[in-house]
Order: C-alpha cells, then structure tokens, then sequence
C-alpha cells in the first residue's frame, strides 16, 4: 500500500490564469518504495485564526467576523476556506506540483472578510488531503484511497495574497472601492451590526438624503 505524506513548501501568484489564482507548491512522498502512477487529489484548506496575533487594527476589521475580542476565545473558530483538487502525474519516491488556488475578492465569504481584514504577517493553513491513488501491480494497476488522516500545515505570507488580488483589482476591493473607502464601509458596517454590503450603502445613502431635506 502506498504511503504518501504532504508538504507545502512555498506559495507565488499565479499571472496567467483567469482569474484570481494562488499557486501552493506541494511536495509529495511515498515512502513504501512503490511506483505511483497517478494521484486524484483533492485538498480541502482550511485557516486557523487562533495561530496568529492581531494589531488593534486587525482586530477591528474582524468584529464584523468574531465579535469583539473580549469574546474571541469562544469565537475564534477554525474558518474554511475552499476545495481545490489537482491531479498528480507518475512518479517514485517523491514529486513536486502546483496545487491551484482560487481567490475571491466576494465579501460574503468568510475567508474573503479574513484575508482582507489583515495587513501583513502570515495566514496559518491546514491542508487536509483525500483523494485516489493508483499503483503500477502487476497485471495491472492498483486503486486506493488516500488515508483521511493526511495533511500539512503552511503559513501563507500576507503579502502572497494581496499580490494575487491586486493583478486582478489593483488598489480596490471586490466592489470597486479605494481601499480606504471600503475599510470605513467595513467598520460602519460592523459598527450597526448590518448584515450585507447593501443594507451597509443603503443606510448611508438613508442618512445623505435626510441630511439634505434638513
């Protein structure tokens, strides 16, 4: 039986894809000594929130998102990110693939409010691996699934991830703002408790219209 382990050794921007794509460089080992003709992969990544600290600035960004931090104890859950499969050709011994990541700047997906809401730093991920592996045996080949127990943790750079949104929305955020504007969109919102961007712009433009009747 094939034994694979994982390990994401470093991350880039991808500058050719569509859309918005994050590049994890994943290496992969078999350590049984047997040939592995291909691998199904698929990866489901999580974020640990409770594994880095926050500047006070972060910390409000992210109230709209925990809750105040006296609370986060009880509120700093584990926040999933997205799925993302990838299929991994023959090899022996060990191999090394780009596993593709794609970002969205969509600010009703939890991990999007995260990500933006931090400045610099590292995002601490989990990577947990399922998926089919397929052996060279004679006559044939052999099929098994990848151990549900496999994963790999990785610090993804801030700074990664901003230059992956800003080759596709350079200085702006989702809904095409400065980034200044957006950041006192986001505290207003979080400050009335609103809960979407557009009860957010309608109860400022609710506020506009009254002060010019007065």
């Amino acid at each position: 039986m094939a034994e694979l382990s994982f390990a994401v050794t470093g991350a880039r921007a991808e500058p050719y894809a569509a859309s918005p794509t994050l590049m994890l460089q994943l290496r992969i080992e078999e350590k049984s000594g047997e040939p592995v003709h291909a691998v199904a992969l698929r990866c489901q990544i999580q974020i640990e929130p409770r594994e880095r600290r926050y500047s006070p600035l972060e910390e409000e960004r992210l109230v709209d998102l925990f809750g105040e931090p006296p609370r986060w104890a009880d509120t700093l859950k584990t926040l999933f990110w997205t799925q993302a499969p990838v299929m991994v050709l023959a090899f022996e011994r060990s191999t090394q693939v780009d596993l593709p990541v794609s970002c969205t700047y969509d600010f009703e997906v939890a991990a999007a409010k995260y990500f933006h809401a931090l400045d610099e730093g590292e995002i601490p991920l989990v990577l947990l691996f399922s998926g089919t592996v397929f052996t060279n045996r004679a006559p044939g080949f052999g099929v098994e699934p990848v151990p549900w127990d496999r994963e790999a943790r990785f610090r993804l750079p801030v700074a990664v991830w901003r230059e992956v949104m800003d080759r596709y929305f350079p200085g702006s955020a989702w809904i095409r703002l400065r980034r200044d504007s957006f950041d006192a969109l986001h505290r207003f919102k979080g400050r009335r408790a609103l809960p979407s961007w557009e009860h957010a712009i309608e109860a400022l433009l609710q506020a506009a219209d009254e002060q010019e009747r007065a």
